[in-house]
């Protein structure tokens, strides 16, 4: 199997600990050769783990690509907003390119970046996991084999889990969809992409409703500070407690991403001085919290989706209902069961492979891009092309909610999208 050479742009959590494991797994497959991170902490932990010189480890991505193609594939793990320029060059420089969801905030830039990879004749794969995991795949596969009929409606939840959104999206470097997307798209964009792929047809219109509902600064308890570690008189008894977030046992998966120090008193010292120890009731998030999203696809298939930070824990659940049966799926228990009409039996499915990394998804999205980049394959499941799709689903159901839940048709959400293109491009030319 002929290895292939990567670049990493964007050392962070995606790129550090859900992709450049791979190359450690399968070094046969995947190899690192230069990085781009302004964290130097993180630029030089990660070339020292991956044997890279330091003139192939820069702080930002353009000198980077200054260099030329040095490598078969760049793997783009930037923030939202910084996603267009670098995807764009690496495409120009004959690039293939993995690249982290959401593709863009703006859609504009998601067109151009899909127009770049048809131009260039490049792969761009978008960092659509889950349909590379056993579960939707098992479901996916379900469906396709008409076992529950013709699909005529489905519900998906996502629970995001009450700690993750006081981290992520109230705390952390997603709670300003202007500096960062809104909610729908950046962790929600996964659950539009699967219900286009369940559904596999056309969206054809779409609504949507939401708020900031709890983390404001109306609803501080009396007294509350505006760190965690201020002696605040509510924290003992706030579960959205900074020290009982990142302190602890419980708190282990989420402590790495505040700091490279991990003891406690590195712990507390990221919490006395970063943001992440701060009040949720007094931040500057402006991100939603729950959102619905009701959506009719081509033939009257109906799907509706609801996204919520207050749940215990985070998980998936999906309920498929067609004409001939019923599937329901439980994402975090790996368990999906199929009910046949006509019969009082459930079959119980199993599923096969890894079910590490976002239920096996990490590691199988990183597959299919090798294997897509050794046979020049420019399709695939989470292609730039296909992920288009789920992306302006997504971007039309934020526009919905803003409008007041107004119902709004994909066909001219999309022209209008394009006719703005055509007009810039015009006013460029």
């Amino acid at each position: 199997m002929l290895k292939k050479t990567a670049i990493l742009i964007g050392g962070g959590a995606r790129g550090k600990f859900a992709y450049s494991p791979y190359a450690h797994k399968y070094p046969h497959e995947l190899q690192f050769v230069a990085i781009a991170e302004p964290v130097a902490e993180r630029r030089e932990d990660f070339a020292a783990s991956h044997g890279i010189a330091p003139e192939r480890a820069a702080t930002d991505w353009k000198p980077l690509l200054d260099q030329g193609k040095i490598a078969d594939v760049a793997i783009i793990c930037t923030q939202d907003r910084m996603h267009f320029e670098p995807t764009i060059r690496a495409l120009e420089l004959g690039y293939d390119v993995l690249l982290e969801k959401p593709m863009s905030p703006l859609p504009e830039e998601c067109l151009l970046m899909e127009e770049a990879a048809r131009k260039h004749g490049r792969i761009l794969m978008i960092c659509h996991v889950l349909r590379h995991t056993p579960f939707w795949s098992t479901i996916k596969r379900t469906v396709e084999a008409g076992e529950i009929g013709e699909v005529v409606s489905i519900q998906l939840n996502e629970n995001v889990g009450y700690f993750h959104v006081a981290h992520s999206f109230v705390r952390g470097l997603w709670r300003d969809a202007d500096e960062s997307s809104p909610m729908i798209l950046q962790k929600s964009c996964h659950d539009m992409d699967i219900l286009s792929w369940i559904v596999g047809r056309e969206c054809r219109r779409i609504s949507s409703y939401g708020s900031l509902h709890h983390f404001r600064q109306e609803h501080a308890p009396g007294g509350a500070t505006l760190r965690c570690t201020d002696g605040c008189p509510a924290e003992a008894s706030c579960p959205y407690s900074a020290l009982k977030i990142y302190l602890g046992k419980e708190g282990e998966p989420w402590s790495r991403f505040i700091t490279a120090d991990t003891s406690p008193e590195g712990i507390l010292t990221a919490l006395r001085e970063g943001p992440f120890g701060r009040c949720v009731y007094h931040c500057d998030n402006n991100v939603v919290d729950h959102q619905v999203v009701n959506m009719e696809f081509e033939g009257g298939v109906t799907a509706s989706f609801s996204m919520s930070g207050f749940t215990h824990d985070c998980s998936r659940s999906v309920q498929i209902m067609g004409t001939h049966g019923e599937i329901r799926g439980y994402m975090e228990d790996n368990r999906i069961t199929v009910y046949p009409f006509g019969t009082r039996q459930q079959v119980e499915l199993s599923l096969l492979g890894s079910l590490e990394g976002h239920g096996g998804g990490d590691e199988g999205l990183m597959r299919a891009f090798l294997k897509q980049v050794r046979e020049q394959d420019s399709g695939g499941l989470t292609s730039a092309t296909a992920a288009l799709e789920s992306h302006l689903m997504a971007f039309a159901a934020e526009a919905s909610r803003l409008a007041q839940g107004r119902s709004i048709e994909l066909s001219d959400y999309k022209r209008e999208i394009a006719d703005g293109l055509a007009c810039k491009a015009m006013a460029g030319s």
